[in-house]
């Protein structure tokens, strides 16, 4: 491997048989029948009437989880505030989580018996966790963000959060007790790390303390509650050999990759939203020879580089005067004075682009970004674009050439229908003819059909054409064997 986943028809009951009269017309025949062919059913199946008596009961009973649950509710945001009275907070960074939890249990017991409220032991546990979040973590979230299986957390205001599990989102029921609530734990979150929201400054971006990317809309802005978005970081960084066993992509692409990184191409990974380019670009990255000098610049630091000599640097946004920004162009222009050998940004989507083509055209072979596009060649528009946005005026043809020269490598990760996420394809460019960049593909992934479970049935294939840069694989030492550019043929 490398060094590099029908209804039976309601009869009705029969009638005593009664002797027909002699002189009886015989029934129609249905057309059907005359026809000889068979009837058809109807178009619009009539469902059967749920028995009242089994849907009272079940009214009655949710009638009863619901009441139930507002009353514990009611009783959390009433301990919630004997214990902020009680509790020095002062204190509570330097006490043991055992020790707080001690506390709250001993808190809790004092109120529930003045308020002559009795409840079991799983009842109790679950209360003295919830109130550990909300006193220690971020409340209703907590229990979202200790869940492996969930990738992102999505509020909708206080009464509705979804989470993505494998690529698919799903209503959790978890929520809040009101718009306060969520307002209160937005805060809590926000005011850690130095910045506010209210309605003069209705969005934030933050970083909470495990790495993960945190967003929040709030009200007049936000119409129907405040809204958040959470992307979990990942605490295990995915290796080559784990994408490809996730079908990710095959072997001979990732020595294909191997090969186009450690012979410092420059590569763009390109992809929408939740398709995997950070995750592709943390796996490319492993690729790099640990005596190389390696600067890293993002938004919200997420790449998990292994290398010995890594550099990382993150933007900041403006403080609540509107002052001390630090963008990512501004991280970039700095990083080339600190003698890199290959700069990675962890997207690239402004003006910064100039720098980032320019440091790709100077002498740091290698670098690497991600860009929000739907295929190679929109990713080259995309490009272009963000080139016109940073106010450069530069002749169409100029600023294709000053592309095509720059990038050597585009790979475009794509998240399918059914949740699961593939490399799409791998595209290399090549030159300019005329005004157009000229590019090639090298592999593509091939959607064949669609199973019965709803997983997309497909394979990845190369597409014959033979690499551009083989000749400089070679000279770098790796020589890949032609079959692996071979078309998959059935």
């Amino acid at each position: 491997m490398f060094s590099r986943y029908k209804k039976p028809a309601a009869g009705a009951p029969a009638k005593p048989a009664q002797a027909a009269p002699a002189a009886a017309a015989p029934p129609p025949v249905p057309l059907a029948a005359a026809s000889n062919e068979p009837a058809k059913p109807p178009l619009v199946q009539r469902r059967a009437m749920p028995n009242s008596g089994a849907s009272a009961a079940q009214a009655a009973t949710a009638d009863k989880d619901r009441k139930r649950k507002e009353r514990m509710s009611e009783l959390k945001v009433e301990l919630h505030k004997r214990l902020l009275e009680n509790l020095n907070l002062a204190a509570l960074e330097h006490a043991s989580e055992s020790e707080l939890k001690s506390e709250i249990a001993a808190i809790s017991a004092e109120a529930m018996t003045e308020l002559s409220v009795a409840l079991n032991s799983a009842e109790r546990s679950t209360l003295h966790q919830e109130l550990y979040d909300e006193v220690m973590g971020l409340g209703p979230l907590e229990p979202l963000l200790q869940d492996d299986t969930v990738s992102d957390i999505l509020v909708n205001g206080p009464n509705q959060i979804f989470v993505e599990r494998f690529g698919k989102l799903q209503l959790s029921d978890v929520t809040f007790k009101d718009e306060k609530h969520l307002l209160r734990i937005i805060d809590k979150i926000v005011s850690a790390v130095g910045r506010r929201v209210d309605e003069s400054n209705p969005y934030v971006d933050a970083r909470l303390a495990d790495g993960s990317r945190f967003n929040a809309m709030v009200p007049p802005i936000a119409v129907d509650g405040s809204l958040v978005s959470i992307r979990k970081f990942k605490k295990d960084k995915l290796a080559i050999d784990d994408l490809v066993k996730f079908g990710a992509f095959t072997e001979e692409m990732a020595a294909y990759l191997q090969a186009a990184v450690a012979t410092r191409l420059n590569v763009i990974v390109s992809g929408g939203t939740g398709s995997g380019k950070t995750t592709t670009l943390n796996a490319l990255s492993s690729f790099i020879d640990n005596s190389e000098r390696i600067l890293t610049i993002e938004d919200t630091a997420e790449l998990q580089l292994q290398q010995t000599h890594v550099g990382r640097m993150e933007s900041r946004p403006p403080n609540v005067e509107g002052k001390g920004a630090v963008t990512q162009r501004d991280c970039l222009r700095n990083a080339l004075r600190m003698r890199p050998d290959r700069i990675i940004v962890g997207e690239t989507r402004g003006e910064e682009v100039i720098d980032m083509l320019q440091a790709m055209n100077t002498g740091h072979d290698g670098s690497m970004t991600t860009i929000h596009a739907n295929s190679a060649r929109d990713g080259i528009s995309r490009l272009e674009n963000m080139v016109a946005m940073a106010g450069i005026e530069m002749p169409i043809k100029a600023v294709r050439s000053q592309i095509a020269s720059a990038v050597n490598l585009i790979v475009q990760a794509s998240r399918l229908q059914d949740g699961s996420r593939r490399m799409v394809s791998i595209t290399e460019i090549t030159g300019m003819e005329g005004d157009v960049i000229s590019m090639q593909e090298i592999f593509r992934y091939e959607r064949l059909g669609l199973a019965p479970d709803g997983k997309i049935i497909g394979r990845f294939t190369a597409t014959g054409v033979r690499s551009h840069y083989s000749d400089r694989f070679r000279q770098w030492g790796y020589d890949l064997p032609s079959t692996i550019y071979d078309p998959v043929t059935d």
